[in-house]
């Protein structure tokens, strides 16, 4: 067999606004990479069933158990609903096998990964070309998804606790904590707290490790999550925009337009199209 077989069987974006329970005890035939995007839930992870954040990834292997429930949790915005919203991908193939092998002895079965534009990317590609379900975009899907699986070991190694707590952990710790907490209502001083610094430094920090400030990378998880939205949810424009913690629809629309080139609406009519047909 081709030693770098690597076939994504199914892939998508999961949203849930209902209560949702999927449950198999036989165990999974094949792996599965699920990626926490937005609100919350609850899944089987090491033998216990534990509360998955954005920014959480889980990854299982062919005949483990999986248990996923989705139910009404207390949420960033500090209301209690039902809110969980997730890429999943099913996949299989001797290159999954090699690159498990890679990470079965030093990593967790869960690990945090940025919500990056460079990360939400591949999950798209790897999405869109699975959906067109024909040769070469059969192909494609499984290297966008092998550039997926390599980012996430090389974020494995780069966030490892042994990694110390220097300059660039305090730094890494500020960014996980405005991904986690992006789509709240989040100010600077919450930040630096985080972390123990004052504003001035955790400023400074952040400009000097990403080369962007605070609220800058917090625009770009905001657009990005209401990108997701726009691309593979129902929700109106005006409930994604409060959703992803813009003050107004009139301020989001005007962020969006210059980030993409193009109004929400216009997005959502003319770039899915563009991407599927």
């Amino acid at each position: 067999m081709n030693p770098l077989t690597c076939e994504v069987l199914a892939a998508g974006y999961s949203h849930h606004s209902k209560p949702f329970n999927v449950k198999s005890t036989r165990g999974l035939r094949n792996y599965l990479i699920r990626f926490q995007v937005e609100g919350c839930c609850r899944a089987l992870v090491d033998g216990e069933v534990r509360l998955i954040v954005p920014g959480d990834l889980l990854v299982y292997k062919p005949k483990d158990q999986y248990d996923l429930r989705v139910e009404a949790e207390l949420q960033s915005n500090g209301e209690v609903e039902v809110s969980s919203g997730d890429y999943y991908f099913f996949c299989r193939g001797t290159w999954l096998d090699a690159w498990w092998a890679r990470l079965a002895k030093e990593r967790p079965v869960s690990l945090k990964l940025p919500m990056n534009e460079d990360v939400l990317h591949l999950c798209r590609q790897t999405i869109l070309e699975q959906r067109r379900g024909k040769h070469p975009a059969k192909e494609m899907a499984g290297y966008y998804l092998r550039l997926l699986c390599l980012t996430i070991e090389r974020t494995s190694h780069e966030h490892r606790p042994a990694s110390g707590k220097g300059r660039s952990f305090l730094a890494y710790e500020m960014k996980r904590y405005i991904e986690e907490n992006a789509l709240s209502p989040i100010k600077i001083q919450d930040v630096a707290s985080h972390v123990g610094l004052s504003v001035s430094r955790a400023v400074h920090l952040f400009k000097s490790v990403f080369e962007q400030t605070i609220m800058q990378y917090v625009q770009q998880i905001r657009l990005s999550a209401a990108r997701e939205r726009i691309l593979f949810s129902k929700m109106s424009l005006e409930q994604i925009s409060e959703m992803c913690g813009f003050n107004s629809y009139t301020y989001f629309y005007r962020v969006f337009r210059a980030r993409y080139g193009v109004s929400p609406k216009e997005y959502r009519a003319g770039e899915w199209n563009n991407l599927v047909d």
